[in-house]
């Protein structure tokens, strides 16, 4: 027990300066944190019996040290220009525009993804789930302080593309929830522009969802495409697992379907249909690549002896088959709600 302190201690830290970058009222005061962030997750990436950890941490501290170290010199320039280090105005294009940059980098949104695939494939699961949820809640508030409309939505465009072609040749679990992660970040940009309330509920939604996914990927020790083939994984929990697969891609049965819906409406409403339609299309992509591998585990002729219920076996049945029954009628307790309320 006692010998995982520190790693209390680098979680305590790393939610400290989070906070402290979304509650500062400075540019320095966000970069601060953000560095107190990023000193603090890389003792947690570490592991000593794991060398690809060691590699994905040394590539992460490079490239976030590289995106501060940007973030930094454009708030410089802001301080020599205009003798402040407030939020600066919009009309101020190119700092703008690096400071996008440097915070697309820090969260792994494309065109400045490339360190994200590989960095996900040397942690465990837990620290996937960190870097895929909670270290682009600073970076995305941040952006939503000075946003540069057309570049977002280039990158936009961009992300949505990477993330669902980039998905379709993987076999291996961890990136493929990486691209994942990159073409939600598209939707999660696209969230900001049309409505602040909308980024917040698609945030929300896509973090449950995400640890629901990796709650059965960490507790069955799934690492690789093939190994969901196995018959030592019931049938139920398969059906538990690819329903929260088809639900994180916005199915529309499902409850990933409902934040999607909310940024598609909100869009429409914008006058940008050329972005929304793409993004659609883009999407659809990634559901056939989830559809695949449902398809795959499902249709792989292999013995099994009968349908197991026993649930005394496999303590761990009864909480994916919870998690995909909220993704299953999540949607439709939602919509009553609402029809009620």
């Amino acid at each position: 027990m006692f010998f995982n302190l520190n790693k209390y201690l680098f979680m305590t830290t790393l939610v400290s300066g989070t906070l402290i970058t979304i509650s500062s009222n400075s540019w320095l005061g966000a970069w601060m944190g953000l560095e107190i962030n990023l000193l603090s997750f890389i003792p947690l990436m570490t592991n000593s019996n794991n060398l690809m950890s060691t590699e994905a941490s040394l590539k992460y501290f490079l490239t976030q040290a590289l995106a501060s170290a940007t973030l930094l010199f454009a708030i410089l320039m802001n301080a020599i220009k205009t003798n402040m280090i407030s939020f600066f105005p919009e009309s101020n294009y190119i700092i703008h525009l690096i400071v996008n940059s440097a915070l697309l980098l820090k969260m792994g949104a494309a065109p400045f993804h490339f360190w994200f695939p590989g960095t996900m494939e040397g942690l465990t699961w837990n620290n996937n789930l960190i870097l895929m949820t909670w270290q682009k809640i600073a970076p995305l508030i941040l952006i939503s302080y000075c946003f540069q409309h057309n570049f977002m939505i280039f990158s936009i465009l961009i992300s949505v593309m990477i993330g669902s072609l980039g998905g379709l040749n993987q076999t291996s679990l961890r990136k493929l929830m990486a691209y994942s992660s990159i073409n939600h970040l598209g939707w999660l940009l696209a969230a900001i522009i049309s409505n602040e309330t909308s980024f917040y509920f698609y945030f929300c939604m896509y973090t449950f969802l995400s640890i629901s996914m990796i709650f059965v990927f960490k507790n069955y020790n799934l690492i690789h495409l093939k190994q969901l083939f196995s018959p030592s994984i019931s049938p139920l929990t398969k059906f538990s697992l690819f329903t929260i697969l088809l639900s994180l891609g916005g199915l529309p049965p499902f409850l990933g379907f409902l934040p999607k819906w909310i940024v598609i409406e909100n869009l429409v409403n914008s006058n940008l249909e050329f972005l929304i339609t793409t993004m659609i299309f883009m999407t659809l992509i990634t559901l056939f690549f989830y559809t695949r591998v449902t398809f795959s585990a499902f249709l792989l002729t292999y013995t099994e002896p009968k349908w197991m219920f026993n649930f005394s076996q496999n303590n761990l049945t009864i909480a994916p088959l919870i998690l995909s029954a909220s993704s299953l009628f999540g949607l439709i307790l939602i919509s009553l709600s609402f029809s009620i309320f």
